[in-house]
């Protein structure tokens, strides 16, 4: 996966029903773009990511599905 500031970042629910979680890329903290990820979560609060494989990273209008 890679991503670079300003990303966004969705994550799918774990469970059926479950809400999924959004945010924006605010810092990159692995090697050339990869994670760990520093988000912005959509609810205001942010978290160092280590995103796993259904998460998806959304930049410059396509969507990175690796």
């Amino acid at each position: 996966m890679h991503a670079v500031v300003g990303d966004h970042i969705a994550v799918p629910g774990r469970h059926v029903g479950e809400a999924g979680r959004a945010g924006l890329v605010v810092a990159v903290k692995g090697v050339e773009g990869g994670p760990p990820y520093v988000i912005r979560w959509d609810d205001g609060h942010e978290s160092t990511c280590y995103p796993g494989p259904e998460t998806r990273v959304s930049h410059e209008g396509h969507l990175d599905v690796g």
